[in-house]
């Protein structure tokens, strides 16, 4: 049997312990999988002293975590720090420019930084590997670079935040407003203290610009991902989707269009979308993440799993560790580097569907004629109407309407009619409806 591979970890929270944890438990499956044995010989972390449920005496430990990546017997680094810049993307740079192979299951530094370094690593002939930045345990980057790489990727959409989907199928089981589900999502450790990465959509865009860039061999771009979060979502938007037949579900979706000059363009997008009943998104509860991807020969392609979690996310990790036992490199993101296409963004304007409008106005005569004269303006045709009755307090009432196939841009004129509108007590929310 070969040499073990050596592994230098940084960051021993819930999915450090995991790793080693897993590591441990399935030992000889490990070994006989990869056809060596895995072994951690250094670990970095913050708190020497806190107990973590694992045995961590019989590893070096390093109060500095870029000194592991200096270390002669280290031949892979596994970065579990976390954060875009600072530490985490110091100790990926050394890793790579000291010859060790690097495993990381940092999102935001993959979408911010992912290009350069898989530049390094593959200018150096090293592995990275990033599955657990991903969907957690979901083997998305594997099923794209490998599964479904005999295939033209069409559009890949889905369900990538679990806090999100939790709040969301909470409010639709429940019937409780945001605030109120937010606050039992922290409660049940499903939301993080400060919640804006996962409730504003930043989450999801991270990992959405890195299936883009795989899916479609286009150079990361997550400045081009539109991003809108789920706050401004009531309860009442939640009980009018069920009435017309939808759920609400945060979407983040990329797919490519001919520009004017024949060459693609990317469009990436992460907000909420209505999802009919009858589509497999609609049926994906609580903290769990679903991946669609459309190939041209393969059809509908759909990985659903934990999102996140120490046991699906450290899964992935280890995953990524066997593949580099074996000698498996890979261009990180499919294709090399030097081949990857910087794509123009794509305008969403001119894509067509129909849309969820939901308007807070004044309880006055008049109101509603005004929000249909905005319409017709614009040239939005209006499917259906609801209108709530006077609520208990105040002289608000809620207007919900869904709009017929159109232009998108219609929809944003219509509602560029109606901003500074007195009769309009709180900004209007829109949400396309995902087709098909």
């Amino acid at each position: 049997m070969a040499e073990p591979l050596r592994i230098a970890l940084a960051g021993l929270g819930t999915v450090g312990a995991g790793v080693i944890r897993l590591l441990d438990t399935n030992a000889a499956l490990l070994r006989a999988r990869a056809g060596r044995e895995l072994q951690v010989v250094a670990v970095s972390a913050r708190d020497r002293d806190k107990d973590r449920g694992v045995d961590l005496a019989r590893f070096d430990w390093h109060d500095d975590m870029t000194e592991m990546a200096a270390r002669d017997d280290v031949d892979v680094v596994v970065e579990l720090v976390g954060g875009a810049d600072g530490p985490a993307l110091t100790l990926a740079r050394g890793a790579l420019g000291a010859g060790k192979a690097l495993v990381t299951a940092n999102k935001a530094m993959i979408a911010h930084h992912g290009q350069a370094l898989a530049e390094t690593a593959e200018n150096a002939g090293l592995a990275l590997k990033f599955e657990a930045a991903v969907a957690g345990g979901i083997p998305v980057v594997k099923a794209l670079r490998e599964g479904a790489a005999a295939n033209a990727i069409e559009r890949i959409y889905g369900i990538l935040n679990g806090t999100s989907n939790y709040i969301l199928s909470t409010m639709e089981a429940s019937g409780a407003d945001f605030g109120e589900t937010l606050a039992e999502a922290q409660r049940q450790g499903y939301a993080e203290a400060d919640p804006a990465f996962d409730i504003e959509g930043t989450d999801a865009a991270h990992k959405l610009a890195i299936l883009a860039a795989i899916g479609f061999g286009a150079r990361v771009d997550f400045a081009g991902v539109s991003c809108e979060g789920i706050a401004a979502i009531r309860a009442e938007d939640i009980a009018r989707a069920d009435t017309l037949g939808y759920v609400v579900r945060l979407i983040g979706m990329a797919d490519l269009e001919g520009g004017e000059d024949g060459a693609p363009a990317l469009l990436q997008r992460v907000k909420p979308c209505l999802v009919p009943k009858g589509h497999p998104l609609a049926h994906v509860t609580g903290p769990t993440n679903a991946v669609v991807a459309e190939g041209n020969f393969s059809g509908r392609l759909l990985f659903q799993g934990a999102g996140a979690g120490a046991g699906p996310t450290a899964s992935a990790v280890v995953a990524d560790l066997i593949d580099i036992a074996r000698g498996e490199i890979g261009a990180p993101f499919s294709i090399p580097s030097a081949q990857m296409t910087p794509m123009a963004r794509a305008e969403a304007g001119h894509r067509t569907g129909r849309t969820y409008l939901r308007f807070t106005v004044a309880d006055r005569p008049g109101v509603l004629a005004e929000m249909t004269a905005a319409m017709r303006d614009a040239g939005v045709s209006i499917e259906s109407l609801i209108q709530q009755g006077r609520q208990e307090e105040g002289g608000e009432v809620l207007v919900a309407m869904v709009a017929h196939e159109g232009p998108q841009r219609n929809v944003e004129r219509a509602l560029e009619l109606l901003r500074g509108s007195d009769s309009l007590t709180a900004p209007p929310l829109s949400m396309q409806i995902l087709e098909g």
